[in-house]
């Protein structure tokens, strides 16, 4: 959600700056995702002045340039060559002054040099208006009144002000703050200080010559619905004020009368709907639901069918729109419309949800009626808008208010108690403190004792309905910050089974975090597309978008989307970790399955002035694999190379048929679908068969062994097909007592071999924990180990 900085204090009056609010909303609840200084057109007019044409000359080498001579406030005139064809003496002009960057409607911006134009200098632009970004015409420069004051700066001239865009990360539950009038409240309360309403005291009804009868068949998806006429409107481009408005939070506008609809909408949070007048036919609407499979044509030109559960706004024949999520194609305003039906309603929020997720129709006053509007508002919101139309549009107001509300919204009745505000928030506040927070929220009391509060909570604060909400609003506007960790704290012993999960995710998270990895905490809701297995995809009923909508089967896709992020932003050398949970539909049965996810990509290291970054590669996530699996005292596994289209490549750890980790690079598939670009190798760990095997796992305490080892190596020549691992269980068969450790060093494919052969080096650790061995014991050793290699595996010994 977006809101404006000098829209916002319309309502509020403070000095505090853009800055200093940003960090009291995301203090009081309201997360401030970013802070960005907008301008009503682009550039913001930087760098131009108001000019005086002091003489225009015919140029000598062009006939439809002139050489004018400019005075802009600076002492010296400016010689500016000109091609409009209006350009003469003694206008008042813009001026663009050597150095300035210039931002057209049309085409690239440009800089202003000085210049020769058909060999006669030129030290600046007299600008036309779509030069500039302040309209659209380009017949020639624009000529200002005479009374104009030079060498002032445009900006200033056209009372450019720039302002500031908060974009507010808005929880599901805070509909009561979607709008400016709502972050305003809450911005009042933490400041102890009042806001103000728009003015509406001026609002009558001039006469009664459009009446539009309506009527509400369904009370209870439309509890309240309130309505005006206007007759005689001129529907045109908005004022620069309102546009400015709408553009700095990112809104397109249209005409004046919708313009005004929106206006309304991120002001108080309303949503409003104008019908055009004429369009409604037996001068009737009617708010029903119609029957199944009625065909509607909604305004983006796409016919529906529409369900019997869709509440509509019918006219006395056919729907004209979707309550409170779309309009129609035919009964929308026009550049035609003299006469409108301006609707201010409250709708169910359940029954909008449900007719926009069944259409996929985001729009943002279904965002706002879905999560609950206040009921109480329609009136005054009605008023609003009806006085900006009269004020932009013309017309008169040529009907009484028509207002259907059957059964009146009442206030939530909460009880709440100081000792339990205090205890669930963990902190000593006094009553005094409590009570005032209350208050400056615009919650009324109704009764108050010694122990506690009987509240009346307003309508339109539809997630406060419990001790624990109003418990939840205290805290918020009293500062998470101002909450004291104890020094001290208690605990009791625990008799949970070994290993002790949370000890042992701690230890892996503390032995990763000292190796340079960064925790990320990704969510658990995705989108469809990252399924590798869609028929074991966990669905979201009721999504909050299309790129939420399943729960996550893998920690990788998410953990792309953190990669691409940063390395968008060139943070690009990444060591990452997740601890989390994968989730799957497997036949009827739901299974959420623990995992730990490793990932790194870009340097291993930093560059330094003595030495140059080193990419990171697969080895150095085998050796960060390996070291967790040594941490937790796991060594007795099998490996083999991974051939699925979860890796490019890589290896697996396992037992038996149960896969410890695998791990190895990312495939470009899975990269470009989350828009890295640079090669990233993960590990996929089953946590929960690790907890497992540590269970299982016996601790012996040796002595350290008295006697030395003994190394010998191996270079051989086998077949392109045979793995490390074969080679290695064939050396343990053939020698189960003093054999303690393979390992591979080197290997070799190349032209230089035999076809179909590559070339290993292993490395034998021998070691006898009762006496030192010899060399004739050693020799005899490797000679069976040889022989038995040469033999299962068909090795020739370099």
């Amino acid at each position: 959600m977006k809101i404006s900085y000098s829209w916002l204090k319309q309502f509020i009056q403070t000095d505090k700056t853009p800055q200093e609010i940003s960090l009291i909303l995301t203090d009081i609840g309201l997360e401030v995702e970013s802070l960005e200084k907008v301008q009503p057109i682009v550039g913001g007019l930087e760098g131009l002045v108001i000019g005086h044409v002091v003489e225009c000359a015919q140029h000598p080498n062009a006939d439809r340039l002139r050489v004018t001579k400019v005075d802009v406030g600076a002492g010296e005139l400016l010689q500016i060559v000109c091609g409009a064809p209006n350009v003469g003496i003694n206008q008042k002009v813009v001026v663009a002054t050597v150095g300035t960057t210039v931002f057209p409607n049309e085409g690239e911006p440009f800089k202003i040099n000085k210049s020769k134009i058909r060999g006669e200098v030129s030290e600046g632009m007299i600008c036309a208006e779509d030069e500039i970004g302040l309209g659209a015409s380009h017949a020639g420069i624009m000529v200002l009144p005479e009374d104009t004051q030079i060498g002032i700066a445009a900006k200033s001239y056209f009372k450019m002000e720039d302002d500031f865009m908060f974009e507010i990360g808005l929880t599901p539950n805070r509909a009561d703050a979607a709008s400016h009038l709502g972050v305003a409240r809450d911005l009042a309360a933490y400041l102890r200080t009042s806001y103000q309403m728009p003015d509406v005291s001026t609002f009558e009804v001039e006469n009664e010559q459009l009446i539009i009868e309506v009527k509400v068949e369904d009370t209870k998806a439309c509890p309240r619905y309130s309505s005006v006429t206007i007759a005689g409107v001129t529907v045109k481009s908005s004022p620069d004020w309102l546009k400015d408005k709408l553009k700095v939070i990112g809104i397109r506008p249209i005409n004046n009368i919708v313009d005004v609809t929106n206006y309304v909408l991120h002001e108080l949070g309303q949503p409003l709907h104008a019908f055009d007048a004429d369009q409604i036919k037996g001068k009737q609407v009617v708010v029903k639901k119609c029957a199944e499979g009625t065909p509607f044509v909604t305004l983006d030109g796409v016919e529906r069918k529409l369900s019997a559960d869709d509440l509509m706004i019918c006219n006395a024949e056919e729907p004209m729109c979707i309550a409170g999520v779309f309009g129609g194609k035919t009964s929308g305003v026009t550049e035609s419309t003299t006469n409108i039906f301006l609707e201010s309603a409250y709708f169910d929020s359940v029954s909008v949800r449900k007719t926009s997720k069944r259409y996929n129709l985001k729009t943002d006053a279904s965002f706002r009626f879905e999560r609950g509007t206040d009921p109480e508002i329609t009136v005054f919101a009605l008023k609003r808008a009806a006085l900006l139309i009269k004020e932009i549009a013309g017309g008169e107001i040529s009907s009484s208010i028509s207002d259907i509300y059957p059964v009146k919204s009442a206030p939530f009745d909460v009880e709440v108690s100081y000792s339990n505000i205090v205890k669930l928030i963990g902190q000593d506040i006094p009553a005094e403190e409590i009570k005032a927070i209350i208050l400056a929220l615009g919650i009324e009391v109704a009764i108050e004792t010694a122990e506690g509060l009987s509240l009346k909570v307003p309508a339109y604060k539809v997630d406060v309905t419990r001790e624990c909400d109003v418990t939840e609003e205290v805290l918020r506007i009293y500062g998470y910050n101002n909450i004291h960790i104890p020094t001290k704290v208690n605990a009791s012993l625990a008799y949970t089974a070994k290993p002790n999960k949370e000890n042992v995710q701690n230890l892996i998270a503390d032995m990763l975090t000292a190796n340079g990895y960064l925790e990320i905490w990704c969510n658990s809701l995705t989108r469809a597309a990252f399924s590798k297995k869609p028929e074991e995809a966990v669905q979201i009923l009721n999504p909050l978008s299309s790129d939420l909508n399943v729960m996550r089967q893998s920690l990788l896709q998410p953990a792309l989307e953190s990669v691409a992020y940063n390395q968008n932003r060139r943070n690009t050398d990444l060591k990452l970790y997740e601890f989390g949970k994968t989730y799957h539909l497997i036949g009827d049965q739901y299974i959420e399955r623990p995992r730990l996810l490793i990932l790194i990509s870009g340097a291993k290291q930093n560059e330094q002035w003595n030495q140059s970054s080193t990419p990171s590669t697969f080895y150095n996530l085998k050796a960060a694999v390996d070291g967790i699996l040594g941490r937790l005292g796991l060594t007795n596994f099998q490996s083999e190379e991974i051939k699925d289209e979860n890796f490019a490549f890589g290896l697996k750890y396992f037992r038996g048929a149960q896969t410890l980790v695998s791990f190895g690079a990312v495939t470009t598939a899975d990269k470009k679908q989350t828009g890295v670009d640079k090669d990233v190798f993960y590990a996929d760990f089953d946590w929960a068969l690790l907890l497992d095997a540590i269970r299982k796992n016996k601790i012996v305490n040796k002595e350290v062994p008295k006697y030395p080892t003994v190394r010998r190596d191996l270079s051989m020549l086998v077949d392109k097909e045979t793995t490390f691992e074969e080679l290695k269980s064939i050396a343990f068969k053939t020698e189960k007592k003093l054999l303690k450790e393979v390992q591979i060093f080197d290997v070799f494919e190349g032209d230089k071999l035999p076809e179909g052969k590559k070339s290993y080096a292993l490395n034998f650790t021998l070691q006898d924990e009762e006496q030192t061995l010899t060399d004739k014991q050693i020799d005899a050793i490797m000679q069976k180990i040889i022989a038995n290699l040469a033999q299962t595996a068909k090795a020739e010994i370099r």
